[in-house]
């Protein structure tokens, strides 16, 4: 299964999860994203991806699109809110068990762990315990999707071909959790396809989540989005920045300048101390994705 075809009329995204405040790894992801969209005269949008509440911080939502809005951003209609769109979900996941591609399970992340000790894409690679059916007595826990034994495989836009056997390296994997919650796999490919979102640009760390995301993409007889992962801006232990580190400079419009150069820009020095709007529109104009290093770096605090 092979996915990477790029669209003439691109339909970006920023989704951001309202557990904190915007930092600078985060910026490099909205920058990046807002930049390629725009430098082919396609649309931008946001969603909010507070579909697991119990990690959402209150008015951290409200003060994401607040700091987009003051930086410069511009986005196209209406800003999603996954919390808004279970019905949606559930829906989704009706239809996959209809055709008989989703099946219950009552494993626990323990008893998994026990059952296979060594790691797969993020965790360990659940062996099928109760793919055929769930023993006697054992009550459903996690809605799990059947995966196939082939490869999938696409070219990023930056880190170049990519190929994963589902099977091996994840396992048939949660469509929703045991506590009831859907998984993030699930909803953003739902919210992608119903957003007209064709381009996906976000962090390297999410590679790995792609093959999963393409294979539900065809179950579902939905289009593949054309991905691009964006190198993560690091600290100085080599660890991907993230809220838990708290301020990491400024969020005023010289950390724009900052984010498109940490993305291999030749942005105009005077532009440093510019209005976001204004370097947003050069980023729109000139953004070069050849340039993208295909590496993460580590970044200093921005002064």
């Amino acid at each position: 299964m092979t996915a990477g075809s790029i669209f003439s009329h691109p339909v970006g995204r920023f989704a951001p999860s309202p557990t904190g405040p915007l930092h600078f790894g985060s910026l490099v992801a909205a920058v990046g994203s807002y930049c390629i969209a725009r430098r082919s005269g396609g649309l931008w949008r946001v969603r909010i991806e507070d579909l697991d509440q119990p990690r959402v911080v209150p008015g951290a939502a409200e003060e994401i699109l607040d700091v987009l809005e003051r930086l410069g951003f511009e986005w196209d209609g209406e800003v999603l809110y996954q919390s808004r769109r279970t019905g949606r979900y559930e829906e989704v996941l009706s239809d996959l068990e209809r055709k008989g591609l989703v099946f219950a399970c009552g494993c626990s992340r323990k008893e998994i762990l026990a059952s296979a000790p060594h790691p797969g894409e993020e965790g360990p690679v659940y062996p099928g315990t109760c793919r055929q059916g769930l023993s006697p007595g054992r009550p459903p826990r996690a809605l799990r999707l059947r995966v196939p034994k082939g490869a999938v495989a696409f070219c990023d836009g930056v880190f170049g071909p990519v190929e994963q056997c589902l099977a091996t390296r994840v396992g048939d994997f949660v469509l929703r959790r045991a506590d009831g919650l859907f998984a993030y796999q699930l909803a953003v490919v739902v919210d992608d396809a119903d957003s007209g979102v064709n381009q996906v640009v976000r962090g390297e760390d999410l590679l790995g989540s792609t093959p999963r995301q393409i294979y539900l993409h065809s179950c579902l007889d939905l289009p593949v989005p054309h991905y691009i992962h964006l190198p993560l801006a690091l600290d100085s232990l080599g660890e991907k920045i993230s809220k838990r580190h708290g301020d990491y400079g400024p969020l005023d419009p010289s950390v724009l300048w900052h984010a498109l150069c940490f993305l291999g820009q030749k942005v105009p020095a005077e532009l440093k101390g510019a209005p976001g709007a204004e370097v947003l529109a050069w980023g729109g104009m000139h953004f070069e994705l050849c340039a993208v290093p295909a590496r993460s770096e580590r970044v200093e605090r921005i002064p």
